[in-house]
């Protein structure tokens, strides 16, 4: 079943919930400052809630969008000189492309069915971002910036915080949205700790010598989260190798800090990756 907003029917599959509270898009846009010299990216532009205050402060702007009637009106409302539309899916999306012409910067209200996965991809080119700012479903953006012990923490947690400085900015209600959610909503800004240490917050742990390495033993560590590591990480590190990572082999992967995963991660790489 589909609402239809501004002419246009909300698409369930694509997660389409659009803002439309003038309150909260001011806030985000003020959140974002963008420069003229930016580049800037918006995920999922919709009915163009964030494009049109981006386009009062940019000359140009870049978006990604999947639903063909979306890019249809998108292309009627601003010529192509001002919006450069990608046309597709922004999980198969090449983002490093566009790095280069200005400071890279990342923005969009994103589609809660696959937020978590499009978190995953833009993992691949924090090299080259200079900051994120998303909309994202409130309970994610409490799993991102879980602390090592909470019940919220988990591998998304850990992956983010090794490479970005995670700030929550503000919560959004769903009666911001057309069709309103069935759940909160929160506004975050994510920036590479590269570019954090750039301004006022150091570096907060090693750089891992083999990030391939450090995200497969994140990943099993947190495959059976109530387990303890001797049992999840059978076959990857065995609990002498944890004890010498200064780990208990009895705790259990929420447990621990990005620092303990990355001198886990080192620890392994001089054995082989095993």
């Amino acid at each position: 079943m589909s609402r239809r907003i501004e002419g246009h029917a909300a698409r369930r599959r694509f997660g389409q919930n659009f803002l439309v509270d003038a309150d909260i898009i001011h806030a985000i846009i003020a959140a974002i400052a963008p420069r003229a010299d930016d580049t800037v990216v918006e995920i999922g532009p919709g009915l163009g809630a964030l494009t049109g205050p981006l386009l009062e402060r940019l000359p140009h702007l870049q978006v990604v969008e999947i639903d063909r009637d979306l890019i249809g009106r998108l292309r009627q409302r601003w010529p192509a000189e001002r919006l450069t539309i990608h046309a597709g899916d922004a999980l198969a999306f090449d983002f490093g492309q566009l790095a280069g012409g200005g400071r890279l910067r990342i923005v969009g209200n994103l589609p809660y069915n696959i937020s978590g996965p499009l978190l995953f991809h833009l993992l691949g080119f924090a090299h080259a971002i200079h900051d994120l700012h998303f909309m994202l479903q409130k309970e994610v953006v409490d799993r991102m910036v879980a602390a090592p012990g909470t019940t919220d923490r988990g591998r998304l947690s850990v992956m983010l915080q090794y490479h970005f400085h995670i700030e929550r900015l503000l919560d959004v209600p769903p009666e911001s949205f057309a069709p309103a959610p069935k759940v909160d909503s929160a506004v975050v800004r994510l920036m590479p700790w590269r570019g954090a240490a750039a301004g006022a917050t150091a570096h907060p742990h090693p750089v891992v010598r083999d990030a391939a390495l450090f995200a497969r033993l994140v990943a099993s560590a947190f495959a059976q989260r109530r387990k303890m590591l001797r049992n999840t990480l059978r076959g990857l590190a065995d609990s002498a190798l944890l004890e010498a990572a200064g780990i208990a082999p009895t705790a259990r992967a929420e447990e621990l800090g990005v620092a303990d995963f990355v001198r886990l991660a080192d620890l392994l790489s001089t054995h082989g990756g095993r």
